[in-house]
């Protein structure tokens, strides 16, 4: 059939004039019904143009289309900062760092598959009547559940054999965050308790040395005190105390007391004081505080144990008679994604003939789910694993999944950076999607660093030169083939295997000494002993879901952390040597700050040096100005109509609020008789519009600030203005900010863990990164980085290899030694890519 239009349908998405951020009135063509890969440096513009500016236009193009009483109920963006982008499609985006689900998700919820089996188990189950009776199998339960709301009889059952009437279970009793949830513990699965031997570690030590540590909690510091005027001595050993004694410590009841105070005069006052006990503190405590740090503290008495009644399913164990072969929805729930697949089939052979029908609709259902999500390399995930405990790449692919599975047609996919968290044997599993959605005709724009999803990609798009307004042009365009010999290319030497990739200088390992762990059993880890060299840069990776995390942050770090603080291991913690470590600094790329009044100035600490330079000028002593005057955080600097944030927002209805630069102090942020104080020609607001680079010429011969300046240029933030929010930073630009404080002072005895610090990260950046590693090391540092980048793995001292694969399937050390070693290991997937890679830079 001949489609008279179809010659004049377009072949590209124009974008002309985009200016969002750092972009520089950009106009650029992107191939429609395309894979087109965005690139470049951190902060050159690349999230600009393809989230900031494309996906932007393309949603809020789609919402307009919908009817104000609809829009005024979802979150809309604002217009971007762009002349106009013709032949935009509906555009769907996935972001680089999904949000992390909370205690109540699981893979069931986050993939819907659990929708799928609470109703498998309310229609096609075998249920028991209340006297015990088993049912097979019926559609009579299908017919009652579908019965009219009004009618009495919805959900009622009769037992054939005792004619018991009762009400069959339906799809939402069977739902753990509702009706289902198991009463012990609220659809958790677990139970926080307290645990005494972390209040009082160490019975050796008298109270008067501290040995309530749950005392030391802020407002508790008098129950030393009133203690003594229950008779309770505080100069013996715990552990001597009487039975009675250690009663009133640990389950005293709360009671006023009498005290002397002293002052710091050296008079005494009397107090009536509250005595709360040794658990109380804790209770008491949590139930008052808001702060971050004192919740943490508080955390450390508690530990979560397993809930007795419901065994972690989460589900009232009232549900467990209903069953599908034999097996209750607590089990079903502990089989990976392969089980279910293969379950689907047992249920089918069991199903009588007359519910095959139902059961085929409902298999199939959940086979048409499950299936993105196997293809994705997810299949060694259970059903009941908490979402909090994945990775961020197994994260944004169960996303992926749910985007895809739809099989739409003529939508415009922005994916943001879905190489994060993968190992290297899972991106090609992801280029096979990808490509898929274009099959399906559909375009795609992917923002990624990583060179195979460049090199498989049918158009390139690369911004820069650099960073920040050293940024925000195209500098190259074109095919993979183009861009490799493109002169002005800053990715073409890492697809081409030109660059130099090798940062780092081995050491001798183990030479300053060796952390070690043993695990007993632990998720997918049983009897494992691992260890790591001490002033060196050790690596652990592997594939999505090999024991990473729980080897690292689940089981050395709180091993490590409860030697340094002489309590008890971690139950699945057989024994740990720590080298004699003395502090652990755990690094990520959250963002820095929760709102725009954090910024790279205050968070360095430049801004309180600047304020009190700016209250020692003659023009702010005359006029009785302190540094409180010069925060924009405080009444006395802030602009009035603002409140120092420098924008205001404009709640217009049915329309996106509309934040608008204040009209009052233009953006700067400070009261007018603020900014009228100059120090070396310049007011506070204009110093703070200053580039790291260009302040630290300014401040040339003031070295508090100077210092600081340094270390950034140093770690590659030299493009950043102090004035910068820090919210808006990227994953790799946060990392290195929160190493700011480290890099001037020797780090002997400190351990720091990266988790993927290669997040977000073009391999120059990379470069950059090992550069921070190798001025932490030479200040004696202990580095762990978990990591899937090749670039950073070839520059390891010493490297842990998990695997084989990911779940049931990884949990063992695979390969252990340097880059080298582990690349000619034939049991080791990593060993296999990295064997390539070092292949491809002449370092083999």
């Amino acid at each position: 059939m001949t489609i008279r239009h179809k010659n004049y349908i377009p072949d590209n998405i124009e974008v002309i004039g985009a200016n969002a951020n750092n972009l520089k009135n950009i106009n650029v063509d992107i191939p429609l019904n395309s894979f087109v890969a965005i690139t470049g440096v951190s902060g050159s513009g690349k999230s600009s143009l393809a989230m900031d500016t494309i996906y932007a236009e393309g949603a809020r193009k789609y919402l307009n289309a919908l009817s104000t009483y609809t829009r005024r109920r979802i979150t809309q963006m604002g217009r971007s900062d762009v002349k106009n982008i013709k032949n935009l499609p509906s555009t769907i985006a996935l972001r680089q760092r999904p949000v992390v689900p909370s205690v109540r998700s699981t893979v069931g919820t986050m993939t819907e598959s659990l929708n799928i089996l609470r109703l498998m188990f309310s229609r096609l189950a075998s249920v028991v009547c209340p006297n015990g009776h088993r049912l097979d199998p019926t559609l009579k339960i299908s017919e009652v559940m579908d019965l009219p709301t009004s009618d009495e009889d919805m959900g009622m059952m009769t037992c054939p054999v005792c004619q018991a009437k009762f009400m069959a279970f339906s799809a939402e009793d069977f739902a753990f965050n509702s009706d289902g949830a198991c009463p012990t513990c609220q659809g958790t699965g677990f139970l926080k308790e307290i645990e005494l031997d972390k209040i009082i570690p160490d019975q050796s030590l008298s109270i008067d040395e501290g040995a309530i540590r749950s005392w030391n909690l802020p407002g508790r510091t008098l129950q030393k005190d009133i203690i003594k005027e229950l008779g309770v001595r505080t100069d013996v050993p715990f552990k001597d105390l009487t039975a009675k004694e250690k009663d009133i410590v640990i389950n005293g009841k709360e009671q006023k007391k009498e005290i002397l105070v002293p002052t710091k005069t050296g008079r005494s006052f009397r107090l009536n004081a509250l005595y709360e006990n040794a658990i109380a503190a804790v209770k008491n405590s949590l139930k008052s505080t808001k702060n971050e740090n004192t919740l943490t503290r508080l955390e450390r008495f508690y530990t979560e144990k397993t809930c007795p009644d419901c065994h972690g399913s989460r589900f009232n164990p009232k549900l467990f008679t209903n069953e599908l072969v034999g097996k209750n929805i607590a089990e079903v729930s502990q089989f990976t994604i392969s089980q279910l697949q293969d379950f689907c089939q047992e249920i089918m052979d069991w199903l009588p003939d007359d519910m095959k029908s139902l059961g085929k609709n409902l298999t199939n259902e959940l086979l048409d789910l499950l299936s993105p999500i196997v293809d994705l390399g997810l299949n060694y995930l259970s059903i009941s694993r908490a979402g909090n405990t994945l990775s961020t790449g197994e994260l944004q692919r169960i996303q992926l999944a749910r985007t895809i599975r739809n099989q739409m047609t003529g939508v415009l996919y922005v994916l943001d950076e879905p190489s994060v968290g993968l190992h290297a044997a899972n991106v090609a599993g992801l280029i096979k999607i990808l490509r898929e959605l274009v099959r399906l005709g559909n375009s795609l724009i992917v923002v990624d660093h990583d060179t195979s999803i460049i090199a498989a990609a049918d158009y390139v798009i690369e911004i820069g030169p650099d960073s920040g307004a050293d940024g925000g042009r195209v500098i190259t365009q074109g095919t993979v083939e183009e861009i490799e010999h493109h002169p002005d290319s800053v990715i073409q030497p890492y697809l081409t295997g030109k660059a130099d990739i090798i940062k780092h200088q081995p050491t001798e390992v183990f030479k300053k000494g060796t952390i070690s762990i043993q695990i007993g059993d632990r998720y997918n880890i049983h009897d494992m002993t691992a260890k790591f060299s001490k002033e060196s840069l050790n690596i652990v990776s592997g594939m999505s879901g090999s024991g990473k995390t729980t080897l690292i942050f689940e089981s050395l770090l709180p091993a490590l952390q409860a030697k340094i603080d002489g309590e008890k291991l971690p139950k699945f913690v057989k024994s740990v040597d720590n080298a004699d470590i003395k502090n652990i600094v755990k690094v990520d790329s959250v963002p820095i700050g929760k709102n725009v009044r954090s910024t790279v100035g205050t968070y360095t600490k430049i801004l309180d040096h600047l304020r009190k330079i700016f209250a020692q000028t003659s023009e702010a002593k005359a006029k009785k100005f302190t540094p409180t005057y010069f925060s924009y955080n405080n009444k006395q600097g802030a602009c009035p109509n603002c409140g120092g944030t420098g924008v205001i927002t404009l709640d217009i209805q049915y329309l996106p609020d509309m934040v608008q630069t204040c009209p009052v102090c233009h953006g700067n942020r400070y009261k007018k008789e603020i900014l009228d104080i100059m120090w070396h020609g310049k007011n506070i607001a204009e110093i703070l519009d200053m580039s790291v680079k260009q302040a630290d010429k300014f401040f040339q011969d003031v070295p508090q600030i100077k210092n600081t300046l340094d270390v950034l240029i140093n770690i590659g933030l030299s493009y950043l203005k102090l004035g910068e929010s820090t919210p808006t930073l990227s994953g790799g630009e946060a990392q290195r900010m929160k190493l700011v404080t480290y890099m001037k002072r020797s780090q002997k005895n400190q351990l720091f863990v990266f988790d993927e610090p290669s997040v977000g990260l073009h391999p120059k950046d990379v470069g950059v990164l090992l550069d921070v590693f190798n001025k932490l090391l030479k200040r004696h540092a202990t580095i762990i980085v978990i990591e899937h980048d090749l670039d950073i793995i070839s520059n390891a001292d010493y490297i842990n290899d998990l695997g084989p694969e990911g779940g049931v399937n990884g949990g063992k050390i695979i390969a252990t030694g340097t880059p080298k070693t582990v690349a000619n290991n034939s049991a080791s997937l990593t060993g296999k890519y990295l064997k390539e890679h070092l292949k491809l830079f002449n370092q083999d």
